[in-house]
């Protein structure tokens, strides 16, 4: 990996001056090793310079003059530096050096850019995580895409990671008793019973579907029961689909999991309980006013936040702080939590939860994702969950399909809000990125396959003169391909997975303009400039593969489903 090296590099050259007596600082700065926009100013471009001079007390030319005479670079990695005026120091990679990227590539194949930085380290990623009284939405839909694409760079990084779906089925919860009822009415309804839907109740049309399924089930078997069973059965049915359901539309969207994790299991084997139990003995917790209250202003969250309420049922930062605590005694050293919008004040009292419970708050790394806006011919479409007009995530695969959607749902970074015009999505031009994409590798086939058509056998990696690719789209598309395993350890380190998206952009137009200006087949070309790029063309359809797959965009194999009273796995 092309940055690593760099950041190495100049690393010990700073350390090597200041041992030398030529620069003076304390700690080194964070500096960074970027491609800059205007390709005229080199490679790749280092700031270190610049953020070094002010502890230094020196100019940041001095600065960069420094670093330029001090580094070391790996041989035929750079073809030549320069000090811009700014201070920053611009590198030139050398021809040579790319020409090994492309064998790199076909010698590595489909484990191009996977590193071992994580060193097996359990990581446990909780996403999605729908109340089993709701719909998918498109929100949901984001939040999967981004968990599940993280997990795959994640584990790219060398990372041992497990993906997991927390249903919150505790039959306790004002939302789920209000869920039960609705069900219930529906069945009723559905019966011929004269009875009034709660003005408060679920309005969406898919609680008739599943009344009218228990009735082809049961019949009327539930008409008679006494009302406060009847209404515990209907919260229990009701459940039991909506997850079926939320299942079904996951496995639709690509997205599986290692594990659902059953809220209810928490209370049935006492782990709640037991939670309580040891914040109380650490003497975390207090009595006051008939309530037990957690002291999570002892770690800066600001206010004490209750645990157990005044009728002595405990809350759900309860329940959620001993499944957080069943994730660490699990063996889990890393847990993410992916989170929808609005959570934002929940991150404090989670951390603050684990350090009192004794484990490392900073281990618990709390995501948020932010909405996804639809549009439709221009117009905002909108959504209220409640009466059962939601935009659904089932809705949105109806019309574009399962791969569309999940590579839009990484075209903007989860911390911003995330525009999707359906009529874009649905355009074959260039402007619509999963068009572009998808384009490119068809390209790459196409080259291929016209190179099999003609009887061109295609050339040996290892003993190809590759000298020839030397246009400056061939270039280009080569710096390309060498992005990738920085991009995809960025992606990992970052906790950003839509960086494989804008990658996967990037490198489909490198393609397009490397087959616009640089041919393979045509006749006008020496063998050897077309055996090199036919090895070119080859390394963008296995890195575009790569990159694919990380996204899930290729199809993956089913997984058996296995049933457990507390973890459920599929």
């Amino acid at each position: 990996m092309i940055k690593p090296a760099v950041i190495s590099a100049f690393t010990q050259a700073a350390l090597a001056a200041k041992e030398a007596g030529w620069l003076r600082f304390d700690c080194l700065p964070g500096f960074t090793v970027e491609r800059p926009a205007n390709p005229a100013l080199g490679d790749l471009s280092i700031n270190l310079a610049l953020v070094l001079a002010g502890e230094a007390k020196v100019s940041p030319r001095h600065a960069a003059q420094v670093l330029f005479d001090a580094v070391q670079l790996p041989e035929n990695l750079v073809e030549r530096m320069e000090i811009a005026g700014s201070g920053c120091i611009n590198l030139y990679l050398h021809p040579a050096w790319l020409h090994e990227t492309v064998r790199e590539i076909h010698r590595l194949g489909d484990d191009y850019g996977r590193s071992d930085a994580g060193q097996s380290t359990p990581v446990l990623v909780e996403f999605v995580s729908a109340n089993p009284n709701s719909q998918l939405s498109l929100q949901h839909g984001r939040g999967a895409i981004f968990g599940d694409v993280l997990c795959a760079v994640l584990e790219a990084a060398g990372f041992a990671v497990s993906r997991e779906f927390y249903v919150n089925d505790a039959a306790a919860g004002t939302q789920m008793v209000r869920f039960g009822e609705s069900l219930m009415v529906r069945y009723l309804q559905e019966l011929g019973q004269p009875i009034t839907f709660p003005a408060d109740g679920y309005y969406g049309e898919y609680l008739i579907d599943f009344a009218r399924e228990i009735i082809a089930r049961a019949g009327d078997a539930y008409l008679h029961l006494p009302p406060a069973e009847r209404l515990e059965l209907f919260t229990t049915l009701g459940t039991e689909a909506m997850v079926a359901r939320q299942r079904e539309e996951l496995a639709r969207l690509g997205v599986e999991f290692d594990t659902w994790f059953l809220e209810s299991a928490l209370f049935a084997q006492g782990e709640v309980e037991h939670t309580l139990e040891r914040l109380a003995e650490r003497g975390e917790s207090y009595r006051t006013d008939g309530a037990v209250r957690l002291a999570t202003t002892r770690y800066g969250d600001d206010m004490d936040r209750p645990l157990v309420r005044t009728n002595g049922k405990p809350t759900y930062l309860a329940s959620d702080i001993a499944y957080h605590r069943h994730k660490f005694e699990r063996g889990f050293q890393i847990l993410i939590d992916i989170w929808g919008p609005d959570h934002h004040g929940y991150i404090a009292r989670t951390k603050a939860a684990m350090a009192a419970l004794g484990f490392d708050p900073d281990a618990v790394r709390v995501l948020i994702y932010q909405p996804v806006h639809l549009t439709r011919a221009g117009e905002r479409v909108p959504d209220s969950e409640r009466k059962g007009d939601i935009v659904l995530l089932s809705e949105l695969l109806e019309q574009i399909g399962p791969g569309a959607a999940r590579f839009c749902f990484l075209l903007a970074g989860a911390d911003s809000d995330l525009p999707l015009d359906l009529d874009l999505v649905l355009s074959a031009t260039p402007d619509n990125p999963v068009y572009l994409v998808h384009s490119a590798r068809a390209r790459l086939e196409d080259i291929l396959r016209a190179a099999e058509t003609q009887g061109i056998a295609l050339p040996d990696p290892l003993a190809t003169d590759l000298t020839p690719l030397n246009e400056e789209a061939e270039l280009a598309l080569i710096r390309c391909l060498a992005d990738f395993p920085d991009e995809l350890r960025a992606a990992a380190e970052l906790y950003e997975p839509h960086r494989l998206a804008q990658y996967a952009q990037h490198l489909a137009r490198a393609i397009h303009l490397a087959a616009d200006d640089c041919p393979p087949l045509t006749d006008d070309i020496a063998d050897a400039t077309r055996r090199a790029r036919l090895l070119l063309f080859i390394a963008a359809q296995i890195t575009l593969r790569r990159a694919f797959a990380l996204l899930g965009l290729a199809p993956t194999p089913p997984v058996a489903v296995h049933d457990d009273p507390r973890v459920d796995k599929s």
